[in-house]
């Protein structure tokens, strides 16, 4: 060292003090040596700098101690620095990796401070230093590496000193191998700022020898190459030079065959990680593509293209050099590059490896391997042609994208294949994109492009997020945006649908995120998932800029609905986020055509509206924003129809509130804010609340768009996700509550939400739909109501309960009842049955049996129960009607065949009609009426077209009978149906009219000549029913009192006939003496009336089944006239007559049994018996022994005082030949006795006590258990009463 030091110059005494100080001042080294001995029983880096630090430390203090110059000062610091240098250049060899990185920092900030000291100290240490070894020598060319390049300035001694020493090693063979020559290599590539030309010079001197150069000239090439920040802006275009004269030069060498074969066997080589793509190897790519680009010969480049694609093609990189070197040569041989390629893929080897992987894909050998991914090589090789070949490439991109879809189709299917197609259309993309007139061009081959970019979306898993593939798809479906011919409607149907489907369906993120865990190197999956969104984002923005109208931003929202109701709330997440930004794009960039009215903007307001009461907060605010950016743009699309005389200042419209924001919940409001918004500023609308801005948008709607708004909300009633169902129900509510007046036509709006309703399982949901039936009620009855009745022949559960929401407002109940008779009252004949051409849809009278079944079921809601009592007389008069039109159309009372399984579930219109009378008697008040009819039986009357008028009358006797409160009003609606263009309607009217007669309210109504008038008009009807219905009319006793003495009179005459021999004679006359008393009405037979009574009552045991039926009903008839007046004179008779009634409810002939119920009833109420209806229901339904004791308990209730008369009478009927009457007998002694069983004891005697005893023995044996049981327990009480009188005794 001080032999070097005294050849210096007088220049660089400052840096030769320190030096020779440090070598002739034995301190310095005592200082030096003891700090070596402690570094080296130091392991960690704060150990060494505390050390250094306080030797340093102390090394200056007693400096200034002793000295006190300034020179002398800067001597000494520069000494010492120059020591602890040298120590850590030699510690370095010894140094783990964090005190290699400390020393390498200290070393920098040194110098930065003491740059020459450094670089001197540094360049004596490997002067001096020869036999380190040459891992330490690795480390210190690190170091010098990165001292070079912290220095701004290096003196030219140090560039050659360095450089000498950089070139030396380069090439040097070490136990390192590649790794100690490529920090050699660094060092050049460190001096390149500081020293370029030469370096450069070196390196054109190095590469033009002839000779194949080393790997590492490769090396520095290569890193040149890929990191020009390396070389000062000035020294750029000088490397760029540079490299294209190297490659002129060195074309010669192509034709040297040594230099060739070490080329290819250099490019060929496998290293120790043919992952890797080493600097040297990829500038080996780039300088022979160059090479080849500058050669004339074409078939000199055709061969070594050919020999370059007949390599292995197993490793990426190689792949990726290969491609390089072919797109280089496409650059001045694009034709020879074409020709290659081509005639690479019609090699045998290749169409082999094509036809070997596809068939056995796991086959693994060797040299398949090296062919296996060969097609991948031709793709990247095309995407480098285009992206080399520039402008000169629009007239091969079809053929290039040909090649490229097939090679993609036809290949071995893997993420190696995959990757490759993408990169080559992203470079092919990219080349178009920078080509002037790519706008302008007609590419052929984009429709097959898309459906591969298709395919392989559709390829990928579902479940991960490894690769960018999802991501480099959409940006090239973007780029294909742009170019000719646009994409059909179709395409871009099925792409939008597969790409949402591809990125809308994946997991959630941390699902994502777990899913990668278990993979040697994960990709940021968040930030793989973001660019992916973005991509997405940028591909629906590119169509929107491709063609900016309104037609398209519904095709595009039109393919995210679907995911913006899905039941998974990530999906719904992504899709709103995507509405979100498109809405910010086209507000930014107002790119949005203007010429045109949105499309079916009421979707998408429903949509968002529906969103805003996600489940999901997150949904939920991006939802609103969305409907605050889309509120935007209609109103600047509306601002733009708007003529300039109608752009008024806001606060001119509404005054000095204009400016105040009324706060409004976005749920729980049931009214309307006190302020309407008409307009909101831009800047307001993110203010508001959901309901506020869904208002305002609302009120900026059409018509045709505020009816799209509520169609798609009802829409969302069906689905299946249970938040959607009820947001769906609020939002209807909400805007039908604010424009539920002014809709056209809701009709098919009720059928739909009938559609959904019996879906729909949230109560509360539910109840919005029927309470938006009920608003809509309000001014659109005829039309909800001729909807509901297409879908209301049966009603079922929820039908019911719409037709209850629909009248729930009282006026409004009315109002449908009065529609419903005008539907009912339509009813058109069916075309003939052997009309072939008549169908299901030319129906019309369906209406109006849907129309009766509505009105019969509405007859039992309470909603309807104070209009159903304001129409009586019009409902009444109408069910009669209809029942007659029902025989008309020859409806069949008994399904088909082929209808069995319907029979319980779908009742004929028949039952129906006849059930609706019945209900409307029932619950309206006129149950005595119905149980008139019930007991008789009489409805079977309703159910034939010959017995009809028979049915009408004796519904209209009973009405008269009982006085019914309904007979004027009756009476009033009828006069009209007489007039009726329609003869059942007429036949109807006629047939109550004749029975009317007989009330006293007649007259209240018409006066005598009135009603004489319409009879004798009658009388000339078209209609002989009519006719005959009339003329018995006329023959009333209302016009003829006369009639009165004379049918009375003719009475004992045929109450002597009752002792005919002939039984049937005897019935007959019975029937006639009925009739008499019917016509005679409320005059009766008078004074006959218990002569009647008692030979009628005789014949209530007859023999004949005809005679007791008979006998009974001509009893019943004459209670039915009894006034007040003349009860006590037929008081004893009517109770005596009640045993055997009640019996003979038991009898064997249906016909007795039914007229036995009827009188009974008819006596109880002329007896004024209660309860009369629960009399009326057990008569009518009950036959058990509970039925058997509540009308025992009735009769002794009510009739006290002939107990013993009725416990003869019973007594008496235990003779009976008749078992079930004889048995009914022994039940009603048997309660009887229970209840009052000393009276029973004193009544009966021995004798009697035997009949019982052989009566309940008999009874023991009864198929009904408790018939049995009730005769045991009876049998003991009888034998103990038998017993008392013999004790006394």
């Amino acid at each position: 060292m001080d032999g070097q030091h005294s050849d210096r110059s007088h220049s660089h005494s400052s840096i030769d003090k320190p030096s020779s100080t440090m070598s002739h001042n034995p301190r310095i080294f005592s200082h030096v040596s003891v700090s070596t001995k402690e570094s080296s029983t130091c392991t960690k880096e704060s150990q060494d700098s505390a050390s250094w630090d306080r030797e340093s430390t102390i090394l200056l203090s007693r400096s200034k101690s002793s000295q006190t110059s300034l020179e002398h000062q800067l001597f000494m610091e520069e000494a010492y620095s120059s020591a602890i240098c040298f120590k850590m250049l030699r510690d370095i060899g010894t140094s783990d990796l964090l005190q290699i990185k400390y020393i390498t920092k200290k070393i920098k900030k040194m110098a930065q401070r003491f740059p020459n000291l450094v670089m001197e100290t540094i360049h004596d240490f490997f002067k001096n230093n020869p036999e380190i070894s040459c891992r330490h020598r690795f480390r210190l060319f690190q170091v010098l590496v990165a001292v070079i390049g912290t220095l701004d300035v290096l003196e030219e001694t140090w560039q050659k000193s360095f450089m000498q020493l950089a070139v030396e090693h380069m090439t040097k063979s070490t136990e390192l191998d590649d790794i100690y020559q490529d920090a050699a290599s660094s060092m050049l590539l460190a001096l390149c700022r500081h020293s370029w030309p030469a370096v450069a010079k070196h390196l054109e001197t190095e590469l033009l020898t002839g000779v194949f150069p080393h790997r590492s000239l490769l090396y520095v090439m290569g890193i040149l190459i890929s990191e020009e920040e390396l070389l000062k802006k000035e020294d750029r275009q000088n490397w760029k030079d540079l490299l294209s004269q190297i490659t002129r030069k060195s074309v010669p060498f192509l034709n040297t065959d040594v230099w060739s074969k070490e080329l290819l066997w250099a490019i060929t080589k496998s290293g120790k990680t043919q992952q890797e793509h080493t600097p040297d190897k990829a500038f080996l790519f780039t300088y022979y593509g160059l090479i080849l680009q500058a050669e004339e010969n074409s078939t000199t480049v055709r061969t070594h293209l050919k020999t370059l694609l007949e390599t292995s093609h197993q490793w990426a990189k190689q792949r990726e050099g290969i491609a390089l070197t072919v797109g280089l040569v496409a650059v001045r041989h694009l034709d020879d590059a074409w020709a290659t390629l081509e005639q690479f893929g019609r090699s045998t080897p290749f169409k082999w490896s094509l036809q070997n992987f596809s068939l056995k894909p796991h086959c693994q050998n060797k040299e398949d391997l090296r062919w296996k991914w060969a097609s991948s090589t031709i793709l990247l090789s095309y995407g480098q042609m285009a992206a080399w070949a520039k402008n000169h490439i629009l007239p091969w991109v079809d053929n290039i994208l040909s090649r490229m879809i097939f090679y993609f189709r036809f290949s071995t299917w893997d993420e190696i294949l995959k990757q490759s197609f993408l990169t080559a259309i992203m470079m092919l993309m990219g080349a178009i994109s920078r080509s002037d007139g790519a706008h302008s061009y007609e590419f052929s081959q984009i429709s097959e492009l898309l459906e591969c970019l298709m395919t392989l979306m559709e390829k990928e898993p579902q479940d991960t997020l490894f690769t960018s593939t999802r991501q480099q798809t959409i940006h090239i479906i973007s780029s294909l945006c742009a170019l000719r011919p646009p994409m059909d409607v179709d395409r871009k149907s099925r792409l939008l649908s597969t790409c949402f489907h591809s990125i809308f369906t994946l997991p959630q993120l941390d699902v994502l995120e777990k899913h990668s865990c278990l993979l040697l190197e994960p990709p940021n999956i968040q930030e793989l998932y973001s660019q992916t969104m973005e991509a997405l984002d940028h591909m629906l923005q590119s169509f929107m800029i491709q063609s900016p109208t309104a037609n398209e931003l519904h095709f595009l929202l039109s393919h995210l609905y679907v995911w913006l109701t899905s039941e998974k709330t990530h999906e719904r997440q992504r899709a709103v986020h995507r509405c979100t930004t498109l809405f910010k794009f086209l507000n930014h960039e107002h790119c949005l055509s203007t010429k045109e009215n949105f499309v079916r903007i009421g979707q998408l307001v429903a949509m968002l509206g529906i969103l805003c009461q996600d489940s999901d907060r997150t949904i939920q605010s991006v939802s609103l924003e969305a409907l605050h950016h889309f509120y935007q743009l209609l109103i600047h699309q509306k601002s733009q129809e708007t003529p300039e005389v109608e752009k008024e200042n806001p606060r001119e419209l509404f005054g000095p509130d204009a400016d105040e924001v009324i706060l409004w919940s976005s749920g729980d409001q049931k009214g309307s804010p006190p302020i309407l918004w008409r307009l909101a500023p831009e800047d307001d609308i993110f203010c508001m609340s959901s309901n506020q801005t869904l208002k305002v948008i609302a009120d900026h709607l059409e018509m045709a768009e505020l009816t799209d708004l509520i169609w798609t909300a009802i829409d969302g009633l069906g689905s299946s996700c249970s938040f959607w169902v009820q947001a769906a129900a609020d939002l209807l509510l909400f805007i039908i509550q604010e424009h539920g007046d002014s809709l056209a036509t809701v009709g098919k709006m009720g059928q739909a939400i009938h559609r959904h309703l019996c879906a729909i399982q949230i109560p509360q949901a539910k109840d919005n739909a029927l309470r938006v039936i009920t608003l809509l009620a309000r001014n659109h009855i005829p039309e909800l109501v001729a909807a509901f009745l297409d879908f209301s022949s049966p009603l079922d559960s929820h039908t019911f309960r719409l037709w209850r929401a629909l009248g729930a407002e009282q006026p409004a109940s009315y109002l449908i009842l009065t529609v419903l008779l005008a539907w009912l009252q339509k009813r058109p004949l069916p075309p003939s049955v052997g009309d072939s051409s008549s169908g299901p849809q030319e129906k019309p009278y369906l209406r109006s049996l849907a129309a009766m079944n509505t009105i019969h079921e509405l007859q039992f809601a309470r909603e309807f129960k104070k209009a159903v009592r304001d129409v009586f007389p019009q409902l009444f008069l109408a069910h009669l009607a209809q029942m007659h039109y029902i025989l008309e159309l020859n409806q069949p009372t008994e399904p088909e065949q082929g209808q069995k399984a319907q029979e319980t579930a779908v009742p004929s219109p028949q039952s129906t009609s006849l059930e609706a009378l019945k209900s409307l008697l029932s619950t309206t008040g006129h149950w005595h009426d119905f149980a008139h009819l019930e007991l008789q039986s009489a409805w079977e009357y309703f159910t034939s077209i010959h017995t009809y008028p028979q049915a009408v009358g004796l519904l209209a006797r009973a009405m008269v009978q009982n006085h019914c409160t309904q007979i004027k009003a009756v009476l009033g609606c009828l006069l009209l149906n007489i007039q009726s263009q329609q003869e059942r309607e007429r036949k109807t009217a006629i047939l109550l009219l004749t029975e009317f007669l007989y009330s006293p309210a007649l007259l209240e109504v018409l006066s005598k000549q009135a009603a004489l008038t319409i009879l004798a008009q009658s009388l000339q009807d078209p209609s002989s029913e009519i006719r005959v219905a009339s003329l018995q009319g006329l023959g009333n006793i209302l016009f003829h009192p006369e009639k009165e003495n004379l049918l009375q009179g003719q009475l004992p005459a045929f109450l002597n006939g009752f002792f005919q021999k002939n039984k049937a004679v005897v019935v007959g006359i019975m029937g006639m003496v009925s009739d008499i008393l019917h016509r005679l009405g409320t005059q009766g037979a008078g004074a006959q009336s218990l002569s009647i009574a008692i030979n009628t009552r005789y014949f209530f045991d007859d023999e004949q089944d005809k005679v007791r039926a008979a006998a009974m009903a001509l009893f019943g008839d004459l209670v039915a006239t009894v006034a007040d007046k003349e009860l006590s004179n037929l008081r004893t008779q009517v109770c005596q007559s009640m045993v055997a009634l009640l019996l003979h409810l038991k009898d064997q002939c249906p016909a007795v049994v039914t007229q036995a119920k009827f009188t009974f009833y008819r006596c109880a109420v002329l007896l004024r018996w209660q309860p009369r209806h629960t009399l009326f229901c057990t008569l009518a339904w009950e036959t058990g022994l509970s039925a058997r004791h509540f009308l025992w308990t009735c009769l002794m209730t009510h009739s006290q005082e002939e107990f013993s008369i009725h416990l003869s009478q019973a007594i008496n009927y235990l003779h009976s030949p008749h078992r079930h009457i004889k048995t009914w007998a022994a039940l009603f002694i048997g309660y009887t006795t229970c209840y009052q069983p000393q009276a029973v004891s004193q009544m009966i005697n021995d004798k009697d006590i035997q009949l019982l005893f052989s009566t309940f023995k008999d009874l023991q044996k009864d198929p009904e258990p408790g018939i049995r049981e009730f005769a045991t327990k009876l049998l003991s009480f009888f034998r103990k009463m038998s017993a008392r009188p013999k004790k006394q005794l």
